[in-house]
């Protein structure tokens, strides 16, 4: 077995590994197990009862978080010449539509969220062997492929995130950070996972929240009581 450093050990004297805590509680406890120098991000990982593999249970989406993910996001809008205007003013970092093509094809990714347009989906999916590994393949299921490029940017900007259940059945996503105050990470948090109960597919039987787990970069997980938050 591997020796347990100090600052794991002081870590793990503060909470039970093995105990359920409250979202609140939880939420709390991830700001104090934090030891990172830089402000780590919060992340939430939902395992849902549903099988992945078949289409009728996939579970994938978007939401609105309250307090946004404390991220600065990097947006590139894919669009024709009338839009450019409507993106930038609504304060896309990229604009342009062949230009960027072209560059992405030598290798460019340096960008968070791709937003496009229907029009020009021929000319970007071309780069689907490079986006879609990426995340960054827009699609119209998350609003990032729509006329209403601005609205668009906006709500990126704003906060909203995209998410999609892993073939393991899991969802992985950032809530804030840990600069935050306890109760707008539980906010985000909360949000994401109401998000994820209205989601729920009519093909999944028997529990569907099976657990839930909160951390911060590079800290252990915290268990949270999934009854007490779908309840």
């Amino acid at each position: 077995m591997g020796r347990v450093s100090k600052k794991r050990k002081e870590i793990l004297a503060k909470y039970d590994l093995a105990k359920s805590y409250s979202l609140t509680e939880a939420c709390d406890l991830v700001k104090n197990v934090s030891t990172t120098k830089f402000d780590a991000s919060v992340d939430i990982c939902v395992r849902l009862g549903v099988d992945p593999r078949k289409a009728n249970q996939m579970v994938r989406g978007t939401v609105a978080l309250p307090h946004g993910t404390g991220k600065d996001v990097r947006v590139l809008v894919l669009c024709t010449p009338d839009k450019e205007a409507e993106a930038k003013a609504s304060g896309a970092d990229h604009v342009g539509l062949d230009d960027y093509i072209e560059k992405i094809k030598g290798g460019w990714t340096d960008i968070d969220v791709i937003i496009t347009m229907p029009s020009v989906m021929g000319k970007v999916g071309a780069l689907g062997r490079i986006l879609g590994p990426r995340g960054l393949m827009p699609n119209p299921k998350t609003g990032t492929v729509t006329m209403e490029v601005g609205k668009a940017v906006e709500e990126v900007k704003a906060g909203k995130i995209d998410f999609k259940v892993d073939k393991y059945g899991i969802i992985h996503s950032s809530v804030g950070k840990v600069s935050f105050e306890g109760g707008k990470i539980r906010e985000n948090a909360f949000e994401l996972i109401q998000t994820l109960i209205k989601l729920k597919p009519s093909a999944a039987k028997g529990t569907y929240i099976k657990s839930i787990y909160m951390s911060s970069t590079m800290s252990p997980g915290i268990m949270i009581d999934a009854k007490s938050v779908v309840a």
